[in-house]
This record gives C-alpha cells, sequence and structure tokens, in this order.
C-alpha cells in the first residue's frame, strides 16, 4: 500500500472508527483489553492507540516516522492495521 492510499484509508477510517474497531477484533495485530489504555485497541504488545496511527497519518506524518516515533510498533503492524482498513471501506 502506498503512502497515498493510506492517508486515504487512514481519513476515512476516522470518521468510522467504531465500526472499524469492531471488525478489528480478528487481527493478530492489534489487541484490546479493559484494563488498558482504557479498552482502545492497541498495537499488540504495545500501549500505542490504532487510533493514533490514524490520527498521526491524517496529520501528514508518513508510516516510516509513526513507526520511528513508537518504539514497540512495527511495520508489518501498521501494514496489517491499513489493509484491513482498505478491506472493511471495499466491502462496506
Amino acid at each position: 500500500m502506498n503512502s497515498d492510499m493510506a492517508i486515504a484509508v487512514a481519513t476515512v477510517c476516522t470518521w468510522s472508527w467504531v465500526f472499524f474497531g469492531v471488525c478489528m477484533v480478528g487481527l493478530r495485530w492489534v489487541e484490546r483489553a479493559p484494563d488498558r489504555v482504557s479498552g482502545a485497541w492497541v498495537f499488540r504488545g504495545t500501549r500505542v492507540p490504532v487510533s493514533t496511527l490514524f490520527e498521526n497519518i491524517e496529520s501528514g506524518a508518513r508510516v516510516e516516522d509513526f513507526v520511528a516515533w513508537f518504539p514497540g510498533v512495527r511495520h508489518e503492524q501498521v501494514g496489517a492495521v491499513l489493509a484491513h482498513a482498505a478491506r472493511s471501506l471495499t466491502a462496506a
């Protein structure tokens, strides 16, 4: 996925975050626990909310920037979340 596509996906998904969050249950790249980060979806093994990815991309950050700014988040995780978002949009 190129960065332009990621920005488009992120912009749309920000507006439909509740639906997107429900769709992410099956992903092995993210997790959610009521006692961690107020129950927000986070990248597995971190305390970084998935919503932070979309907020940063919406503000103009690149995937490479995000991964550098949030140690523990891997490029594969970000790619999987963005790919899932893209699939969710085409299925809707």
